[in-house]
């Protein structure tokens, strides 16, 4: 009874044979109408030894590969999940980069793999030995204060480090036939606030490893200016403003050493040149936080002729004889006698018999405007971009202007900072 309708066991020919049989004993005589008046129907003589049904066996086979077929796909599925899994918890032997949701996709993905050029030097940071008294200070607006300075604390990672790399090393491959140099500028909180307060109530990442990691993913056509070293041996010297995030003009002359020692030029001797002087600066901290000191701003003239040429941002150009604003005064914006400020452009023609025929550009900003006059000893044309307002494709502008070096400047802030990359991207698009 078990296999009464399993059709797999349904024998036709048994089924055909007792229904014959059947007929034979309950056959009507010939030509007599059956019960009812009617005569049977004739006899179908095929249906007596009929072969098995095609269309059920048909059937039955169909429903066979079909669900082979069902399974094998099951089973390919199972395995390619099982495989996928793997993959994810052991990985595929490739550093993926994270994705940091306020970073768009960068020029980075085209930048070819980079061979480290960064010389020992260069990678070499030494520790600034930072004045400390054990006295506590505060957080103010944006900024920690400490004995009457402001110090602007910083947070980077190995992250935006890398793609601040990739960025110059991009631009680099798009300056055929220019050497191109970087230098990174670390800020006060570096070079000022002594490390009990930045482990404790003043937490600021090491811009000491940020730099390293910048420089160490610099390709090999890309020299990396080591300025940190320079400022460390001069940490205790006035060379950070106390009310304002930028350096001071003397900060900006050692960067500047560093900067001639490192491409074998002649330094220029600050006590060839004329110190000047503009009291009572009150930089950008002092907007949003009292008991601040107020600051000096010194800069100096050189021994030899420098007249500037300041392009607008209407194409406008203005001449100078001088790259400072000699007239600035006290107040907020004193720091801007330095090459009267940002501009797009700004060219600086000097006269010095050291920098005949020479031609840079340093990509800038304003950190840039107190150390670009010091070039000026070595070079002939000093053009100074500021990448943030400047209008025109770079490598064209180097090209029609006959400069053979490029030089990026930044502080650590904006070098970690996606919308000044964004900004230096526009140059070269």
């Amino acid at each position: 009874m078990a296999d009464k309708y399993n059709l797999d066991y349904f024998d036709d020919d048994k089924v055909a044979a007792q229904r014959s049989q059947y007929r034979r004993e309950h056959r009507q005589p010939a030509n007599r109408p059956a019960q009812g008046g009617r005569r049977p129907a004739p006899t179908n003589r095929s249906n007596v030894h009929r072969k098995p049904n095609r269309r059920l066996v048909s059937r039955r086979m169909r429903n066979r590969i079909i669900i082979v077929g069902v399974g094998i796909l099951i089973l390919v599925l199972i395995i390619a999940i099982i495989s996928s899994m793997f993959k994810a918890c052991t990985g595929s032997g490739k550093k993926e980069k994270k994705v940091d949701e306020t970073i768009p996709p960068t020029q980075a993905a085209a930048t070819q793999p980079a061979t480290p050029s960064a010389s020992a030097s260069a990678l070499n940071f030494v520790t600034p030995n930072i004045q400390d008294d054990n006295t506590a200070g505060y957080m103010g607006t944006n900024a920690y204060i400490w004995k009457g300075a402001a110090f602007e604390l910083f947070g980077g990672d190995e992250f935006r480090a890398e793609l601040y790399a990739d960025s110059i090393n991009s631009y680099q491959q798009k300056l055929s036939g220019i050497k191109v140099y970087n230098m990174v500028v670390p800020n006060h909180t570096e070079m000022g606030l002594p490390q009990r307060l930045k482990n404790s109530d003043a937490p600021s990442d090491s811009q000491a490893e940020n730099i390293k990691q910048i420089y160490s993913k610099l390709n090999s056509s890309v020299t990396p200016i080591n300025v940190y070293n320079k400022l460390a041996e001069h940490c205790n010297e006035y060379i950070y403003y106390n009310s304002d995030h930028h350096w001071t003009g003397l900060g900006a002359y050692y960067a500047y050493t560093a900067f001639a020692e490192a491409t074998n030029q002649d330094v220029l001797d600050l006590s060839t040149c004329t110190e000047n002087k503009v009291e009572g600066f009150t930089g950008s901290f002092a907007n949003t936080n009292d008991g601040l000191k107020t600051d000096t701003v010194s800069y100096w003239t050189f021994p030899y002729n420098v007249t500037m040429d300041i392009t607008d941002s209407n194409g406008t150009v203005s001449n100078y004889d001088s790259p400072y604003y000699q007239y600035a005064e006290a107040g907020s914006n004193t720091y801007s006698l330095f090459i009267m400020g940002d501009n797009p452009l700004t060219v600086l023609h000097s006269d010095s018999e050291k920098g005949t025929g020479k031609k840079i550009a340093v990509i800038k900003e304003s950190y840039g405007n107190a150390f670009s006059p010091y070039l000026t000893n070595n070079y002939s044309e000093v053009h100074i971009i500021d990448f943030r307002y400047f209008g025109q494709n770079l490598a064209d502008y180097c090209k029609q202007n006959g400069i053979t070096e490029v030089l990026y400047l930044n502080g650590i802030m904006s070098a970690n900072t996606q919308v000044q990359l964004d900004s230096m991207d526009g140059l070269l698009n």
